[in-house]
């Protein structure tokens, strides 16, 4: 194995005394830059105001990159050669003279202090997917993610590092200076956090040694464990209130709005990707290459030859988790060689090459004060605990989940047990079991739904309530999830204002959102006839939706965008989908029998079925075109920024409509890329090297129309 750097020394509060601040050795390396800042003494200047502007100016340069140089040692090499004092003497210094002077440098490392405040973030596209990854908790699983991989690309070594529970990002860098950072959002894009996330010191402004013109990495931005204490400290020391947990600290800190508020809160960042603009022969090379650049990794990061040395490796860890410096929930093993990752490819949601070797969850005890059933959206009744508080992992718990019927009756759990609880993958608490039972028996679990009174009909060891959309407990979150960006985007109807239209009586049915009352909207507190306008407005424009759209939208269960979209391919129209029988919708890809049961159950529904005919005398879906021919036989596209005329997933069902493939990178077998707005660099760049012909939208609408295919918006 290779040697790693500890870095468990660095980043302590400490005493910042000279004869503590450096607990290195002071003696500068021979490889650091000609530059009269890099020594460790601490160096004296002149007054600004005694120097010219070109002296400022220099000087200013040379503080610049000495700081760079320092902020590489310690974020990066973990070998810092001067102390705290010195650091913050240069970095106070370059800040005088970028005032005295108005010397303004995009990547200057002083702008890590803040910016102006953002009213909103922007939504950004992701130079390319990033994807969930597989996991499971279960060593079988765990084998047969390997076995499959050296049944595909033959015996593997693996790269095995921590699982991080942070928050993932995407980071652009151009020219070697920082541009860019993303949140992961829903994979495809994301908001744009460039201001806050330049506040994050261990995040280079500018790459070192030989680094690619453009740059896109992944990473993952925690708060360390030792800096999230002391800052729960000083904000309950000032009346703030405490964060429940550094994941949720570091959530919550770069989605503010204000940068300099990000800057004061200790985040720190680890990177273990490159989504585009490098590639490498192995994933290890990537490691070790990383920090060349300036980009920190972690150093628990190991390759081991073969599945068993990356449980080992997973065992040694989760021994290890509690001494570590930040919240991990499990490893992440990735097969090490590019070849057979390229070769084992992705699924639409997680790379086949890798997966996630989750630690067994922490468990606490507590009293259990009462049980409350909770109706939810798809009618699944779930009971759940209500506790006296405790803390579980860094999280005050007073409440957790009991999952079902059946697993109440196997704990015997009932009101004033003594329970042991778990977090599942460190986030959601369960009662795992009765460690001292002072209830008589268990609880009984009702066999009318606590919200509308409608009979509990049993599924196995699931529960659900038969009143289906006419359920208030269900209305509400139906009407939201219908109204949701990827159901029928209706804005204007989110959590806060369904709840104010029900509260007044105003929608009792889905169906009522068509006949809303606009002058009672008016009279709703926070409403008005400019903000009921536009609501009703918003109704109006749904009334013809996109069959895959409405599909989602009434909340057909397992069926989300993708399956909605290959539902309405095969079938066309709403009334084909809803009669369809199930060995047909079993027959689709990707819907097996089990989805196929669940979505005939929805149709069959009596409850949902009067809700359905009411919402379609008022909305009408427009039908998919399921016509195919093979004017595009045998032709291969690729889709990369956005088109005006329609989505790219709307672009590639059209293409394949016609017999082409649509894949997601380009190779030498592919024939055409089309590139909307903000194209994504890795593909234009793989297409020139592959002499693909690039099509702008409008050569790729003249390619259509010459093949008889209408690009119709």
């Amino acid at each position: 194995m290779t040697e790693q750097t500890d870095f468990s020394t660095f980043g302590d509060d400490g005493d910042d005394s000279d004869d503590q601040a450096d607990p290195t050795d002071t003696t500068v390396p021979d490889d650091a830059p000609e530059n009269p800042y890099i020594a460790p003494e601490e160096p004296t200047f002149a007054p600004a105001d005694s120097l010219s502007e070109e002296e400022a100016r220099e000087q200013a340069d040379a503080l610049r990159e000495a700081i760079r140089y320092h902020d590489h040692r310690y974020y990066v090499e973990a070998d810092p050669v001067i102390g705290d004092r010195v650091y913050d003497t240069l970095f106070d210094r370059l800040q005088t003279l970028e005032a005295a002077f108005d010397i303004d440098a995009s990547d200057s490392p002083t702008r890590r202090v803040g910016g102006e405040p953002v009213d909103s973030f922007d939504t950004v596209e992701h130079v390319a997917p990033m994807l969930s990854i597989d996991s499971s908790g279960e060593e079988s699983e765990v084998r047969e993610f390997a076995d499959r991989a050296e049944r595909e690309a033959g015996p593997q070594r693996f790269v095995c590092e921590p699982k991080f529970d942070g928050v993932s990002i995407e980071v652009v860098y151009e020219d070697g200076v920082y541009e860019r950072a993303v949140t992961r959002g829903d994979g495809e894009e994301g908001d744009d956090v460039t201001r806050n996330v330049r506040t994050v010191a261990s995040i280079p402004e500018r790459l070192h040694g030989e680094y690619p013109d453009f740059l896109a990495v992944r990473g993952e931005l925690y708060m360390p464990r030792e800096a999230f204490t002391a800052y729960n400290r000083e904000r309950m020391e000032r009346g703030d209130d405490a964060f429940a947990n550094p994941r949720n600290a570091t959530a919550g800190t770069i989605r503010q709005q204000d940068p300099a508020v990000v800057a004061e809160r200790p985040l720190d960042c680890f990177f273990f990707e490159t989504l585009a603009g490098a590639a490498f022969d192995t994933a290890w090379e990537r490691h070790t290459t990383l920090p060349e650049w300036g980009l920190p990794v972690n150093d628990e990061a190991r390759r081991v030859d073969d599945i068993d040395g990356a449980i080992e490796y997973r065992d040694a860890l989760l021994d290890r988790r509690d001494d570590l410096d930040y919240e991990i929930d499990g490893t992440v093993l990735k097969v090490d060689d590019r070849d057979a990752c390229e070769q084992l490819g992705t699924t639409a949601r997680a790379p086949r090459w890798a997966f996630a070797y989750k630690f067994p969850a922490r468990s606490e005890e507590t009293t259990v004060r009462d049980i409350a059933v909770q109706v939810g959206r798809t009618g699944r009744l779930t009971p759940v605990a209500l506790l006296d508080p405790v803390e579980v992992g860094g999280v005050m718990v007073s409440r957790a989940s009991l999952h079902n019927p059946d697993q109440i009756a196997e704990l015997g759990v009932g009101v004033d047990d003594v329970v042991k609880l778990k977090r599942a993958g460190d986030v959601i608490p369960y009662v795992d079991a009765v460690v001292e039972a002072k209830s008589e028996g268990y609880y009984e679990f009702p066999d009318h739904c606590p919200v509308c009174g409608s009979a509990v009909e049993r599924d196995g060891p699931l529960a659900f309530c038969t009143g289906g959309l006419a359920c208030d407990a269900q209305l509400q979150r139906a009407v939201e999830h219908y109204a949701s960006r990827d159901a029928l985007d209706i804005e204007g109807l989110g959590e806060k204002s369904v709840g104010q239209l029900m509260d007044a009586g105003l929608i009792g049915s889905l169906p009522d959102l068509y006949t809303l009352d606009r002058e009672a909207v008016t009279q709703l507190e926070g409403w008005g006839k400019t903000s009921a306008d536009n609501l009703v407005s918003a109704i109006e424009a749904s009334r013809e939706p996109d069959l895959d759209s409405f599909l989602v939208a009434i909340g057909v269960p397992e069926v989300g965008p993708t399956v909605a979209r290959d539902l309405a391919r095969a079938f066309g129209s709403f009334d084909a989908v809803r009669a369809a029988p199930r060995d047909e919708l079993e027959a689709i890809d990707g819907i097996g029998e089990v989805v196929a049961g669940e979505i005939r159950e929805f149709f069959d529904s009596e409850q949902n079925e009067r809700v359905i005919e009411g919402l379609l005398d008022h909305v009408d879906p427009e039908e998919m075109d399921v016509e195919t021919g093979d004017a595009l036989e045998g032709l291969t596209f690729v889709f990369t920024g956005s088109l005006s005329g329609m989505t790219r997933g709307d672009a590639q069902a059209l293409v394949e409509q016609y017999g082409a493939n649509a894949t997601s990178s380009v190779s030498s077998k592919t024939d055409y890329l089309v590139a909307g707005d903000s194209p994504g660099k890795s593909k234009t760049d793989d297409a020139e090297a592959n002499d693909v012909p690039i099509l702008d939208e409008e050569a790729f609408r003249e390619l259509l129309a010459d093949n008889g295919i209408e690009y119709e918006p």
